[in-house]
């Protein structure tokens, strides 16, 4: 399973239910407009920067860094200014925390967990909020021989 995958998996079972959609890169892609459901959650891979080979002879072994951008879209239409959505905003950003820092992916070989580098507003528009969470992972690439 792909990361982007195994969050889009845990983010769904945040218990109770937050997001009624949860997607990856190409629904957020395709997007013309607002999402179709609210609150949304998409994955995408916004960054992967690779080491220096680690081995001196034989196939190749690189540390992968990523970036992987967990996106929340939400509505609250409760006023004009958007500020009851950005109430819901700071409710789904800590649900969405405190399920994937410390998640240790499968890809993660060397078992280091996720963490959180930085969150950011994207946008506030008649009662709709997008705010971009970003998390950072590692893991291994080897050389197929």
């Amino acid at each position: 399973m792909m990361l982007n995958e195994e969050i889009q998996e845990l983010l769904g079972q945040i218990d109770p239910p937050v997001f009624r959609l949860i997607d990856g890169a190409a629904a957020y892609a395709a997007l013309l407009g607002e999402p179709k459901a609210m609150p949304a959650a998409y994955v995408i891979t916004e960054l992967e920067v690779s080491g220096d080979n680690e081995r001196m002879t034989g196939p190749v072994l690189q540390r992968t860094e990523v970036d992987i951008a967990v996106v929340i879209v939400t509505r609250n239409v409760a006023d004009n200014s958007g500020g009851a959505a950005a109430a819901d905003i700071e409710s789904l950003k800590a649900k969405v925390r405190g399920k994937v820092i410390g998640f240790v992916p499968t890809s993660s070989q060397d078992g280091e967990p996720v963490t959180h580098i930085e969150g950011k507003l994207l946008r506030m528009k008649s009662g709709v909020v997008w705010h971009r969470e970003l998390f950072g992972a590692s893991y291994y690439q080897e050389e197929q021989a």
